[in-house]
């Protein structure tokens, strides 16, 4: 098993092009800051326009040689999903890494996406389903490598065939949990079909622990009245150091998927601590919740119908 303690070196990137998407704050910031301080072009995949310039002024102060630019990208639309592709395909780079990481956690109340879905489906999962399968060409021609952020959720995550986008009955925690696993089943099935049908794509999942981000207040704080409790209940754990870390830590076992020579496809990626809670990156097991292959192909083509492709 791989295991590399709490750090990593990024190997050199240089010539190499990457899209991150969530890019604006926490791990994605992190790890677009990482993989442009090692040579790589980033491209921050950005919803707010005025964040994602925060960013690239923060990449850009840290590492003033850095080429970074922000794109567009709300991945609860799948229009703007298609406007980012139909650019960058315009554009006809190859590209050599994408990161899955954009999400958003646990709603109170259930929202949808401006294509009907229930929120957390649609922005962890589905928008990355279309922008990954969108952008295949150019991964294709990058023989890219595709690193997808589940989450530990995913363990307790299933498929709920008969109300999958929570119309019937909807649990915040349940629909997070479905999404993660959706990734995670993604992340493995593109690898799949990847090596069968000779596309030269590498895809694998990573999660980073229990990460103090804004994930905790944004997600839980939808259609409350009053403010959840989750991200003053993190930042007290995080300062004792207790079962949380920090965004540069949780950015470890992505990048190390993302990027590491030893890390391979249709593996999954996180930290080596107690409960995979905090902790250095290693090659974990995949969950039993992920390993039915018929049912990944499954979800495949349910995505696929959701998608229009």
């Amino acid at each position: 098993m791989v295991k590399n303690e709490t750090t990593f070196r990024v190997p050199d990137l240089t010539g190499r092009l990457a899209l991150v998407t969530g890019a604006s704050g926490g791990l994605g910031l992190s790890l677009a800051t990482r993989l442009a301080e090692g040579g790589a072009e980033v491209l921050l995949g950005v919803r707010d326009a005025a964040k994602g310039l925060a960013a690239l002024d923060r990449i850009r102060r840290e590492l003033p040689a850095a080429r970074v630019s922000v794109r567009t990208l709300d991945l609860a639309s799948l229009d703007s999903v298609a406007a980012l592709v139909g650019e960058l395909d315009e554009e006809g780079r190859p590209i050599d890494l994408l990161v899955n990481n954009a999400g958003v956690m646990a709603p109170a109340t259930r929202h949808t996406t401006a294509d009907g879905l229930e929120l957390q489906f649609g922005t962890n999962y589905l928008g990355h389903v279309a922008l990954t399968l969108g952008l295949l060409p150019l991964l294709r021609a990058g023989h890219a490598r595709v690193t997808t952020v589940t989450s530990a959720a995913a363990k307790h995550g299933k498929l709920d065939w008969t109300d999958p986008q929570g119309e019937r009955k909807y649990s915040p925690v349940r629909a997070y949990n479905q999404s993660k696993l959706a990734n995670l089943l993604f992340a493995l099935e593109l690898d799949r079909r990847s090596e069968a049908g000779g596309w030269g794509i590498t895809s694998n999942a990573a999660h980073p622990g229990t990460t103090l981000t804004g994930l905790y207040a944004a997600g839980p704080n939808l259609g409350r009245a009053k403010r959840a409790p989750h991200e003053a209940i993190m930042t007290r754990l995080a300062r004792w150091g207790v079962l949380v870390h920090h965004v540069d830590q949780g950015t470890l076992p992505i990048l190390y998927a993302a990027v590491s020579p030893q890390a391979r496809g249709g593996r999954l990626y996180g930290p080596d601590g107690f409960g995979e809670f905090t902790g250095g990156p290693t090659e974990l097991s995949v969950y039993r919740t992920a390993r039915d292959a018929a049912q990944a192909a499954r979800l495949w083509d349910y995505s696929l119908e959701l998608a229009g492709r």
